[in-house]
């Protein structure tokens, strides 16, 4: 069951960090569920601190993912438009076969998101797409540094009782 329950645990660890990036997933808090799967092991003793912080900062950071993109757009003279767009475009950008195609999609979903609001002035479009893309970059740096982290996390915990996780 241990040797279920790390692998599992790595999984999540992978899937969150790919969720910092792909806005289907939720990744730190998947990433967290991963340190959960590590700690619920019969060799790892539970460290609620550890996890109690780490759930925290999932948690902030999942409010937070919200919020900063529209806070980029607002600050360059953006709407929700632009951000919905930025979003759209990174899904789009995933799917093109060309590189840092999510980038791309991010900023160019953002200009057609703020150019479907106000049409007649390209320049505030520029300026507020830029913003939400600002925002979107970001948001997506903090996702990954902190899913970096719970991995980080787990390939110590997993280190230091490697021996009595895996016996053979």
């Amino acid at each position: 069951m241990d040797l279920f329950l790390v692998i599992l645990g790595l999984l999540l660890l992978i899937l969150g960090i790919l969720g910092s990036v792909l806005p289907v997933l939720p990744g730190p808090i998947t990433g967290w569920f991963g340190l959960l799967s590590l700690f619920l092991t019969s060799a790892v003793p539970m460290n609620y601190y550890i996890l109690g912080i780490t759930f925290f900062v999932a948690l902030l950071i999942f409010v937070l993912d919200y919020i900063i993109p529209g806070i980029g757009a607002r600050k360059f003279g953006g709407s929700k438009n632009g951000s919905t767009g930025a979003t759209l475009g990174l899904v789009i950008g995933l799917i093109l076969p060309i590189p840092l195609g999510f980038v791309i999609g991010a900023f160019v979903g953002a200009l057609i998101g703020e150019l479907i609001h106000d049409p007649t002035d390209l320049k505030r479009a520029l300026r507020s797409a830029f913003g939400s893309f600002v925002g979107f970059l970001a948001s997506t740096t903090m996702k990954l540094f902190a899913s970096l982290i719970f991995l980080v996390f787990f390939l110590y915990e997993l280190s230091e009782y490697w021996s009595e996780l895996m016996p053979f």
